[in-house]
């Protein structure tokens, strides 16, 4: 299993402007700094809680199609916009959306054939099936706060520090561990 980006996310869940609110920053000389600052954040984020934040649209590869469902690990998926396969005729097919069932309501979303019908033979080679997909929250201000909280937090040690160190009296430096905890509630667990 495989998933590439196809197109990256427009825009990031934590403005600029939030971001030097948090900071306390009222010049623009380090606006660059910051704005890519909050994209290694986003990006990280997405990565600990196998979330996709803004939207974005994906494709996931398989071999084959599985016993029963697909499930789609980048959360919360908004929709299916293909499936496509390779026969065993190596001619490559996009199966009727009337033929699957996706449920988005389930983390991670779930695809499977619509009742009475079963996944298409394919062709027995690595990358038979893409399943190409949009995930995200939508908007900023439908992320989670606590996501965006985090995203802040993030900004502001690598803005203060460049580093997640924190430097206590008498010369001690240590982890900053309550920051990743931020993310404990919205992290995706696979079945």
């Amino acid at each position: 299993m495989s998933l590439q980006l196809v197109t990256p996310p427009v825009g990031e869940p934590v403005s600029l402007a939030e971001a030097k609110l948090h900071l306390r920053v009222d010049v623009d000389d380090d606006d660059a700094l910051i704005s890519s600052i909050i994209t290694a954040a986003r990006q990280a984020a997405e990565t600990v809680t196998g979330r996709q934040l803004m939207t974005a649209r994906w494709k996931l590869v398989l071999d084959a199609f599985p016993a029963c469902a697909i499930l789609v690990a980048k959360c919360p998926v908004q929709s299916v916009t293909s499936i496509q396969y390779l026969d065993m005729n190596g001619s490559s097919l996009t199966m009727p959306a009337a033929d699957y069932v996706v449920d988005t309501a389930y983390e991670p979303a779930r695809i499977t054939p619509v009742f009475g019908k079963t996944w298409p033979s394919t062709l027995p080679q690595i990358g038979a099936v893409t399943v190409t997909f949009d995930a995200g929250y939508g908007s900023a201000s439908n992320v989670p706060e606590g996501i965006k909280s985090w995203i802040k937090l993030r900004v502001g040690s690598l803005y203060a520090h460049r580093e997640e160190m924190s430097i206590l009296m008498r010369g001690r430096i240590d982890p900053l561990p309550f920051v990743d905890g931020l993310l404990d509630p919205y992290r995706v667990a696979l079945v």
